[in-house]
């Protein structure tokens, strides 16, 4: 299991574009790939979970892979937070 902290810097949060790209991002990996926000944790993998999450511009979470390509999906995902998410 691995796991990183990443703070979310799209203007208006996860909402259904980045959320989208986010999970299409996580989708072609293997791992399970959850985040934690707040009290809460998402399957990166649904849009609904991640949507629900109602991560805002500036809050953290923290991504956690776990699976045989555990590092190659957190370094991806990470990437794609700080490229914007398509924004």
């Amino acid at each position: 299991m691995v796991s990183q902290k990443i703070v979310i810097k799209n203007p208006t949060g996860l909402h259904l574009r980045p959320a989208g790209i986010l999970c299409k991002e996580a989708m072609q990996f293997k791992s399970l790939i959850t985040f934690r926000f707040k009290d809460n944790t998402a399957n990166a993998k649904s849009v609904l979970s991640v949507l629900g999450a109602c991560v805002k511009c500036g809050d953290e979470i923290e991504f956690v892979c776990e699976g045989e390509d555990e590092e190659e999906a957190l370094a991806s995902l990470v990437a794609a937070v700080e490229n914007g998410l398509g924004e």
